[in-house]
């Protein structure tokens, strides 16, 4: 019990740890209340306050956002281009995942200064863009984990075939399956975080704006569990 307690303490007195488990609390309250809701067709007043607290934890994340910018930059710098023994495709996705993510940021301070007028625009366009880069970025993130999983699996079959023929250097079974199990829960997460990113593009796009509260909900609960899986278990895992 104590151990837990200090590991939950550890995760929350880091900055991406306790937007880690806000970020699940935001979508856990808002499954939660989304199935209140519809249950009781909209009446349920438990159900509107867990949907209200969702709203203000997620404006939270936003302001703390304001923030991000430079530790953005910083890794985007310290990555460059890859490493010149790193595969070309996941150089090429990795570097565009950056860009992507890096133009997220001050598309998102845009929108959220204009709705809390600090400056005079309007939002939408910035809350869409915003969207858009997010979107690009998880699909990025989806294809360069493929193209990792597909060249892991290549390198175990040279690996296998090197010891067929007399390499004393055998494959780390438990390493292999930890190393491709992460790259499945980053897709998986992506995958989830990428239908919230579309449901939140404007109406008439793909599935937008027909997701109830709940699905929106579950959805976002599974890709944040799945990054604080990630992060306890030593992996990455990082969503907006």
């Amino acid at each position: 019990m104590a151990s837990s307690v200090n590991g939950l303490v550890n995760i929350l007195e880091s900055y991406r740890g306790r937007d880690k488990v806000v970020r699940t609390l935001c979508y856990g309250s808002q499954l939660a209340g989304g199935v209140l809701c519809q249950k009781a067709s909209g009446r349920s007043e438990l159900g509107k306050s867990l949907l209200v607290f969702s709203a203000q934890l997620s404006q939270c994340r936003t302001v703390l956002r304001l923030f991000d910018d430079l530790s953005m930059y910083a890794y985007s710098r310290d990555y460059g281009l890859g490493a010149k023994d790193e595969d070309s495709a996941l150089r090429c996705m990795s570097v565009l995942n950056n860009l992507a993510d890096q133009l997220y940021y001050p598309c998102e301070h845009l929108a959220w200064a204009a709705d809390a007028k600090v400056i005079s625009t309007q939002s939408g366009k910035w809350w869409t863009l915003s969207t858009a880069l997010w979107g690009i970025s998880l699909l990025l993130g989806i294809m360069r984990s493929l193209r990792a999983i597909v060249l892991f699996k290549r390198k175990l079959k040279q690996r296998e075939r090197d010891r067929c023929v007399g390499s004393s250097e055998a494959p780390n079974g438990m390493e292999n399956r930890q190393q491709l199990c992460s790259e499945v829960f980053s897709i998986l997460s992506s995958m989830a975080d990428f239908a919230n990113a579309v449901n939140w593009m404007p109406p008439g796009f793909l599935w937008a704006g027909k997701f109830p509260d709940w699905l929106v909900g579950l959805l976002g609960t599974t890709s944040s569990l799945i990054g604080l899986y990630q992060m306890c278990a030593g992996g990455s895992g990082g969503s907006v």
